[in-house]
């Protein structure tokens, strides 16, 4: 292989940075954090302009598409883009509204019934002669109302805080306002800054080398856009599924309870089990009985989404099988919780389909001279 100098340079070059960084590494890594957390707003914008590009195409696709009227061409990307913001924002304040104040209420009406239902369970185990009498006398000086009424103020302020903190976030925060004002710019200009990304690509780029990185943004776009829409899809069934089902069986919170189950449905795998988990809690404010029944219900309603809906909505737009989804699910959440989750599904179905086409392409025979 034939070594230039302008070859050389480049890996002097590499070589010289790599010792940088590895010699300065606690500098190096306070640079790239404090790069990132200056970038934050930008990064929060592409994700959020990624989002509502779905939303914001679908309705410029139904806005007058075959009017030729200047007026409407004009408008359709602002009055679509307007539309777009609208519907998440109010989906996310349907949700707040319709879930918190319940799961607040709940929390109050079960801590409230515990301090009877203590005292009910040490009654019998005094008439049992299971327990001895000491621990029952000290069992039984404890004032569980106040235990509880402790429990409802910490159970209390730590969900007010969560929500404080996330209304922070997404409300009233800097951050959120700049990557706002960001994605509606990525939106507006979309085809501009595409075209802008090509010719440099075709500039400073090789041939071989552009189509390549075009062909792969390709493939991340797609598993992208199939995994958003396919899993919205997925959670919008589920939960009118669950509502139905649970208005059927006469059980109560049926549409809160459904909002719960089709949210945390946009999580993968354990996303739905997380919404039973709530449901049941709050129905078992309400009725033991009734809590046991609709586990049963979301356990029977999971088999059919699991083997019939998400097959078909999510699974086979993804191309990826079940074991790798899992696999996805578990090493994302475990590097960056509730986003690794939702990242690392997209991200497997985009590389196992790279790899699977790369192994699948025949190979070019090289001829054998003797």
């Amino acid at each position: 292989m034939k070594v230039d100098r302008n070859s050389c340079i480049r890996i002097g070059i590499c070589a010289f940075l790599l010792y940088l960084c590895i010699t300065y590494w606690p500098a190096f890594a306070d640079l790239v954090h404090s790069l990132l957390q200056a970038a934050t707003p930008l990064l929060l914008g592409c994700v959020l302009a990624y989002a509502i590009n779905i939303l914001m195409s679908f309705y410029e696709a139904h806005y007058f598409p075959r009017s030729a009227h200047c007026v409407l061409i004009k408008s359709r990307r602002p009055v679509c883009m307007l539309a777009a913001f609208l519907t998440l924002a109010v989906l996310l304040i349907f949700i707040i509204k319709l879930v918190i104040p319940e799961l607040i209420s709940c929390i109050k009406l079960l801590a409230g019934q515990v301090p009877a239902a203590i005292n009910d369970l040490l009654a019998w185990l005094e008439t049992q002669n299971v327990v001895p009498e000491n621990i029952l006398a000290s069992l039984q000086t404890v004032d569980w109302r106040a235990r509880g009424q402790q429990m409802i103020s910490i159970l209390t302020s730590g969900i007010s805080g969560v929500m404080g903190a996330a209304v922070s976030v997404f409300s009233g925060a800097v951050t959120a306002l700049l990557a706002l004002i960001f994605s509606i710019y990525l939106l507006l200009g979309k085809e501009k800054l595409g075209d802008q990304f090509h010719r440099l690509m075709l500039r400073y780029v090789k041939p071989g080398i552009h189509a390549k990185i075009q062909y792969v943004l390709s493939v991340l776009n797609n598993s992208f856009h199939r995994y958003i829409v396919g899993q919205c899809t997925e959670a919008v069934i589920l939960g009118a599924l669950c509502t139905a089902g649970m208005l059927v069986l006469n059980l109560p919170y049926a549409t809160m309870t459904g909002a719960v189950i089709a949210f945390t449905a946009l999580i993968p795998v354990a996303g739905a089990y997380i919404g039973a988990g709530i449901g049941a809690f709050m129905i078992l404010t309400v009725s033991p009985v009734k809590a046991i029944v609709f586990l049963i219900f979301i356990v029977v309603l999971q088999q059919l989404e699991g083997n019939l809906i998400y097959p078909r909505v999510v699974g086979s737009s993804l191309g990826l099988p079940a074991i790798w989804v899992l696999t996805a699910v578990t090493l994302g959440g475990g590097l960056l919780g509730i986003p690794g989750m939702l990242l690392c599904v997209p991200l497997a179905a985009a590389l196992y389909r790279l790899i699977k086409e790369d192994v699948n392409r025949p190979q070019r025979k090289e001829c054998i001279k003797v």
